[in-house]
């Protein structure tokens, strides 16, 4: 499919409602991490001809870093974002940052450039004032231009001002603008690579072609935990124009046209050793609890548990599951790399542009200025591509082959073969609620496979105790970052719990939560919500299908409810609508936030219903979308998406606040429209018919 298709096919299939925050008092604190570079040169530079360059190790891997970004610096310098040229990820160009993740660039990196362009308009400003001869409070910019306020000429430029020179004068920390007089934050904004991507001008790693590059494909193990030892590549050489590198138990076939490299690769045999772990995609789940039983520890304990349970008029006890699966970016890992004169290039698929320099750097025992990474356009990364093994190999392969440019580029199987999986887990949970049904008496959480992070949220608990393993090399697999990992099975446990009770209860699940909050923001949002889609709650389960979740990231909260339809003879659940009401303080983008969310809410989806790997011992036995079932355009619903207006809280990243309460506003709208409790993620239809027959006969 074409990149224009997939998007439009995106468009065709959504439907969004869209509260903006007005650009009111709230703040956006610039809190500068000590590695952050205190001069503002790092991060601004004017050319002689006026235009402004923005320079941040960050990444756009279609959140829209690059256009929110923009706007902050255009804020202070009363510029059009168009005026802002944004160089991202080049570790030779822009200052040190944090990888693109963890929802830290509107967290992190926004408070230090806003910082940096209120100081560069303040100097900009002194430089003004002794051209012109007159003082900074009767100054006023626009454009690029400076001039009196009363008098429109003559003006000056920011580029005769600095002449393409660094700007030498400093002023220390100076406030960016207040709120009042912003005229962009909070406005909707065209995307900076918008025309890019939908003409197909936008450059991936895998659309690169430099002179000379050959294709990299690499021989790999039949399964995870084994390594190369011998291999036998005298058919593969017979192929024209091919070339064998290897580098320990690297080896890799080079040729100018992938589709050779692919077919003189598939005539290497390899000889591989390693023993492969004794569990599978079924098995997991008890390997897991019986693994991590000697590694529990409590991290979290408030007050006697017993003593909770003894007071508690409704007990429920669940046992929730999550499955392992691939962060399934639509862009395979790539990168392309050229060793030269003692210096390594890398251009890459990245969400970590320092950290793969890093680690090709440590890898080639090559000091780190040594390495120059050049992020690329990224197509999808959800914490996939933090890593950059690619990196790496690109790296290896080419320090063999000087100054010819090498790509590696993974294929969907390799892709799902050597991704670092969201873990699976296992919650075991045990809580009571008082006769009154206003109040947790006891809540009893027990972790394997993931943390305790997030599990607690502001409902009022008279005890609780969350115990989680310190098990190194738990589990078999490999797994990595994901998008609030965590949170996520957390809150999926959690909520589900919640339903639970509320049912048992005989509670409608909102009224429950009402009881429960602590924290006003978040009943804000929770009536935000309700009272946006339109509900009604009762005692489930109602036959409606409508289920209710909370969760958060950090300080960011969301309260998403979900309507599902359930075939009863098939299992299939289909999503019909899908409500988040989010509140991550300052909105500065409302169209880059709102699509953020939809993008969250589209991805969970999958997530809950259908995506899982399936493996056997270290094989894994999905090796594309045919088994690996992503969410078609068909299985999108209706999305609505509403902002708090939060005039008080810090400016919140939203990678990942979206994601966490999908898989379990799911859940409860399943139990709602059936009376079937599924705890296991993903709702498969044969999970689905198999909660079906433990629902009782009405």
């Amino acid at each position: 499919m074409r990149r224009r298709d997939f998007l439009q096919g995106v468009a065709a299939g959504t439907l969004t409602f869209f509260f903006a925050t007005p650009a009111g008092a709230a703040p956006i604190v610039p809190t500068r991490p000590s590695t952050y570079p205190e001069d503002f040169n790092a991060y601004l530079k004017i050319s002689a001809d006026g235009r402004v360059s923005c320079l941040v190790g960050k990444v756009e891997l279609g959140q829209g870093a690059m256009t929110v970004l923009a706007m902050l610096v255009a804020e202070e310098l009363e510029l059009d974002p168009a005026q802002v040229d944004m160089v991202l990820g080049d570790t030779d160009l822009c200052p040190w940052d944090m990888p693109t993740g963890g929802s830290l660039t509107m967290w992190h990196t926004a408070p230090v450039l806003r910082g940096a362009a209120a100081e560069a308009r303040a100097v900009l400003l002194r430089m003004a004032s002794k051209a012109l001869g007159a003082p900074v409070s009767g100054l006023t910019l626009k454009d690029g231009a400076i001039w009196v306020k009363e008098a429109p000429a003559p003006r000056i430029t920011f580029g005769e001002l600095v002449k393409g020179r660094k700007m030498e004068r400093h002023l220390g920390k100076v406030k960016p603008k207040p709120l009042s007089d912003c005229t962009l934050i909070g406005r909707r904004v065209p995307r900076k690579d918008a025309l890019a991507k939908v003409t197909g001008a936008a450059k991936y790693a895998g659309d690169l072609r430099l002179p000379g590059t050959l294709h990299a494909c690499i021989l790999r193990p039949p399964a995870q935990g084994q390594t190369l030892v011998a291999a036998d590549t005298a058919a593969a050489e017979r192929v024209p124009g091919v070339r064998i590198v290897r580098d320990g138990t690297l080896l890799a076939v080079l040729h100018p046209e992938p589709d050779t490299a692919r077919k003189a690769l598939a005539l290497v045999k390899g000889t591989f050793e390693g023993t492969e772990p004794d569990v599978d995609d079924v098995r997991i789940y008890q390997y897991l609890v019986d693994k991590a039983a000697p590694g529990q520890r409590v991290v979290i304990s408030r007050g006697d548990i017993a003593a909770g349970e003894k007071r508690a008029a409704t007990v429920v006890e669940g046992e929730y599951r999550n499955a392992y699966e691939s962060h399934a970016t639509l862009e395979p890992h790539t990168s392309v790399a050229k060793w030269e004169a003692g210096r390594m290039t890398v251009w890459a698929s990245t969400q970590s542009p320092f950290v793969f320099r890093d680690s090709v750097a440590e890898a080639l025992k090559l000091a780190p200025d040594k390495v120059h990474v050049i992020a690329q356009f990224v197509g999808g990364g959800f914490g996939g591509k933090l890593v950059g093994p690619d990196a790496v190999e690109a790296a290896r392969i080419a320090r063999q082959v000087p100054g010819v440019p090498i790509q590696v580029a993974w294929n969907r199987e390799e892709d799902l073969f050597l991704d670092g999986y969201r873990p699976a887990a296992v919650v075991k949970l045990r809580s009571g609620l008082d006769a009154g049904r206003g109040a947790i008496t006891f809540w009893d959480s027990t972790v394997a496979g993931v943390s305790q992070g997030e599990a607690e949220l502001s409902y009022e608990m008279q005890t609780n105790r969350y115990q989680a393993p310190t098990v190194p090399g738990l589990h078999p697999l490999k797994v990595g970052a994901w998008r609030a990992p965590n949170a996520h099975t957390n809150a999926f446990a959690r909520e589900s719990q919640l339903d639970a009770l509320a049912a048992k209860a005989g509670l409608d699940p909102v009224t429950l939560r009402r009881r429960l909050i602590t924290d006003a923001r978040l009943l804000r949002l929770l009536d935000l919500a309700v009272e946006t889609f339109g509900w009604e709650p009762a005692p489930g389960p109602t036959g409606r299908g409508i289920g209710l979740a909370c969760g958060a990231w950090r300080q960011g909260l969301v309260v998403a409810i979900a309507q599902v339809s359930v075939d009863k003879a098939t299992g299939k659940v289909m999503t019909e609508r899908f409500l988040e009401a989010v509140d991550v303080g300052l909105v500065v983008n409302p169209d880059g936030a709102r699509q953020q969310v939809e993008g969250a809410i589209t991805q969970c989806i999958g997530q809950a219903l259908s995506e899982e790997i399936r493996f056997k011992g270290g094989r894994i036995l999905d090796k594309n979308f045919d088994t690996y079932l992503l969410p078609r355009f068909s299985a999108i619903p209706r999305i609505e998406v509403v902002f708090a207006d939060n005039a008080t809280t810090v400016t919140q990243g939203i990678g990942e606040p979206p994601v966490v309460p999908v898989a379990a506003a799911l859940a409860n709208a399943l139990f709602d429209a059936t009376g079937a409790r599924v705890t296991h993620v993903p709702f498969t239809p044969e999970r689905v018919l198999a909660a079906l027959k433990l629902v009782p006969a009405s």
